[in-house]
């Protein structure tokens, strides 16, 4: 099959013909039908985040299940299914206290054992390494089956690979992380495709106050077209002052969806006493975020999500819902569909803050 494969870091992507195994127990192999270009995977290309390569990346994803293995009855050929990376066990204390996102066991448990065949391979047998337990850059992939759910069939799966992470983590950072109560006052920093979602996460929610924070005008424009209330230009002035003053003191709730030092601590700084900063983006191993410490006393929180603290099983159908019915706005998302052979070129236009997603579509 063919693949888009990280053969270095730093590097862009190589397509690849490479070979994909059979299922085993308890795996599903799936025909991949779209795949958001997520800025996750930009962090573990640029070495942000450690990846052994070779590796095929991808997570953002929808598809079809062609087969399954041995011990599989959740889905059946024909299915349609969405991947997440927060696959699980099920029987840790973490999946029993229902965070799945926390599982103790996915990195070994998940995944083939020494000595079986691995699930990647190039033609003369080198193992090609799996990407968050999905690697979706590929017309198929072959996952543990507690890393997707089924999902109804007149969802387009071209829509539903956003709600495979971007889409989940904003609205589950909203939903899940910081539980935002209604008539509540939301800021986001950052309007690519998980900043966009924790802003309509935060209308779906019934916030009063929902503020955009970016630097890029046309991004700012959709934010309101997806529920933002008001939007802030950082590039043009003192977003903390701004959020600040539109609310009178600060929000209840900030949202930081940019993975930098610097919008971490502005998260923090546009919090009202006993409001609470969530941290969605991922900020680069090694980098320390800092605060004021006598801001604690006034019990402002500062926190972190991971893919949005989600149950997926039971969310991603509901998002599913609330996209057939026309309260999550998906469409307006996918800013652009290019090929696989065009996937470098996404990941430019991602650098250059042009576009809220784009969608790797396979044939």
């Amino acid at each position: 099959m063919k693949a888009a494969v990280l053969n270095s870091v730093p590097g862009q992507l190589d397509i690849e013909e490479i070979a994909i195994g059979e299922p085993g127990p308890r795996e599903v192999l799936i025909r991949t039908a779209a795949a958001g270009i997520c800025h996750s995977d930009l962090r573990f290309m640029e070495g942000s985040y450690p990846q052994p390569c070779p590796a095929v990346l991808g997570h953002e994803s929808a598809g079809v299940v062609e087969a399954v293995g041995s011990m599989v009855h959740y889905v059946q050929p024909g299915d349609h299914v969405i991947t997440c990376l927060s696959a699980f066990c099920g029987h840790c204390s973490q999946c029993t206290d229902g965070h799945l996102t926390r599982c103790e066991n996915k990195a070994t448990e998940l995944v083939r054992q020494p000595g079986e065949p691995p699930r990647l391979s190039r033609g003369d047998g080198e193992p090609v390494n799996q990407f968050l337990h999905l690697s979706s850059f590929a017309e198929q992939m072959l996952v543990h089956e507690q890393a997707i759910v089924k999902i109804e069939k007149d969802m387009p799966l071209d829509r539903a690979a956003l709600i495979g992470c971007g889409v989940t983590t904003g609205l589950g950072a909203v939903f899940r992380t910081a539980r935002v109560a209604p008539g509540e006052s939301v800021a986001v920093i950052g309007c690519g495709g998980i900043g966009l979602s924790a802003i309509q996460g935060a209308r779906i929610a019934g916030a009063n106050k929902v503020i955009a924070v970016d630097v890029v005008g046309s991004k700012l424009e959709l934010a309101q077209e997806l529920g933002a209330t008001h939007v802030v230009d950082a590039g043009a002035t003192d977003s903390i002052a701004a959020v600040r003053e539109l609310t009178g003191g600060g929000v209840h709730h900030s949202f930081e969806a940019v993975g930098m030092k610097q919008t971490a601590e502005d998260a923090f700084a546009m919090l009202r006493n006993g409001g609470q900063a969530t941290v969605i983006g991922l900020i680069p191993v090694g980098t320390k975020v800092e605060v004021h410490g006598v801001e604690l006393v006034n019990e402002k929180k500062l926190t972190g999500s991971n893919m949005g603290s989600n149950q997926f099983r039971t969310d991603m159908p509901r998002f599913v819902e609330m996209y057939l019915d026309g309260r999550l706005k998906l469409d307006e998302m996918v800013s652009k569909t290019i090929s696989l052979e065009q996937i470098n070129d996404g990941f430019d236009d991602m650098q250059s803050g042009t576009v809220a997603r784009s969608v790797v579509i396979f044939d």
